[in-house]
């Protein structure tokens, strides 16, 4: 079930939104060769504490998860496409980091995520992020009142496979409310015209997750949560949750 947000449920997701755009901020910031992704993890906790929100990954238990998640943040690096788990091994230089987060405040919930390279870039991750990022752009851009679930899946995959990239199979986004995971599904490839209308007050988390090696193939590594390339290329991940509005898409998850 799909449920419309009012104009003011959406204002109280803005305020959460806000709150997940500071942590990914104070990750990012926080992010430098010799640092670990637990200490990622521990400069957003700081922020959500201050806002008086919490995670909603901290504890986060899905059926096929072995384990509940243990951090507020998933930290993936290099050839970890998603769901990474924060831990101590320190960053090194070039190494391509995914950081996805989410808040819980007054009852609304926000999800975003950012790549981003720490010391010195590779010229082929730096691509791959703009490439991710541009596919975000696009799926944004298509989400508008008249257009279908489809409309925006078509536009994210258009950009990836143009750009030679892959598409993680059976992954992308997802309706979000009162909860972080909620109807509808948003796939990063699809037919145009197709799906579910979207609809004025529908909010949605839009993430496209890009392989630079151009397979779609994946694994669950040991832990059972990180997902990997199978090829061991490296990936990119962006994403924001976006209200649809009669004035256009808008996004939640910016400062």
């Amino acid at each position: 079930m799909v449920e419309i947000k009012t104009d003011a449920s959406i204002e109280a997701m803005r305020a959460s939104g806000r709150v997940v755009a500071q942590a990914l901020t104070a990750a990012r910031e926080a992010a430098a060769v010799g640092v670990s992704p637990l200490e990622l993890d521990r400069a957003a906790r700081e922020v959500l504490r201050e806002a008086g929100a919490r995670s909603p990954f901290l504890g986060y238990h899905p059926e096929w998860a072995p384990v509940p998640f243990p951090a507020v943040l998933c930290v993936s690096v290099n050839d970890a496409i998603v769901h990474g788990i924060p831990d101590a091994r320190p960053l090194r230089d070039g190494d391509l980091v995914s950081v996805d987060c989410g808040a819980v405040l007054g009852g609304w919930a926000g999800d975003a995520a950012v790549s981003f390279t720490v010391g010195r870039a590779r010229p082929e991750d730096s691509r791959l992020i703009e490439v991710g990022e541009e596919a975000l752009a696009a799926g944004i851009a298509a989400a508008v009142v008249g257009n279908r679930i489809g409309d925006i899946a078509h536009a994210i995959g258009r950009v990836c496979r143009g750009a030679g990239v892959g598409i993680p199979d059976g992954f992308g986004g997802h309706g979000v409310g009162r909860q972080m995971h909620e109807d509808p599904g948003v796939p990063n490839e699809g037919r145009p015209g197709r799906g579910m209308p979207l609809r004025r007050g529908m909010v949605l988390a839009i993430e496209p997750m890009v392989i630079a090696g151009g397979s779609d193939d994946h694994y669950t590594a040991r832990d059972g949560w990180t997902m990997r390339t199978i090829d061991g290329s490296r990936a990119s991940h962006s994403e924001h949750t976006v209200a649809i509005t009669d004035e256009g898409p808008r996004v939640l998850t910016v400062l």
